[in-house]
């Protein structure tokens, strides 16, 4: 006859082993600085030591790749952050007057 099936936690050393739900990471989102013929260079420098806490040499190679190639990725967040961070910068360029624009897409 077969035994009844303990309710107990099993264990193996010191540590018990419950099963727990298996979660996934939510996706990220890259947040974008796009090319144009008026924002200045020192301002997406600017910006992108600010709001993405780059350190100067990385936010100038950036800064260039978005220049060169007409766009380039600021950071990689969740939804909401990145939502955040495309609304703060895109607010701050037009307290400036610059026509920065800022978007966001789901990374592949």
């Amino acid at each position: 006859m077969a035994k009844p099936k303990s309710t107990e936690p099993e264990r193996r050393g010191d540590l018990e082993t419950l099963d727990k739900p298996k979660v996934t990471r939510p996706p990220l989102y890259e947040v974008l600085l796009h090319n144009d013929d008026y924002t200045t260079q020192e301002f997406v420098v600017y910006v992108l030591q600010r709001y993405f806490h780059h350190d100067a040499e990385s936010a100038r190679q950036i800064m260039l790749h978005v220049h060169t190639k007409g766009i380039g990725v600021a950071g990689v967040f969740t939804r909401d952050l990145a939502e955040t961070k495309v609304h703060m910068v895109t607010e701050f360029a037009r307290e400036h007057e610059m026509p920065l624009k800022c978007s966001m897409r789901k990374q592949s």
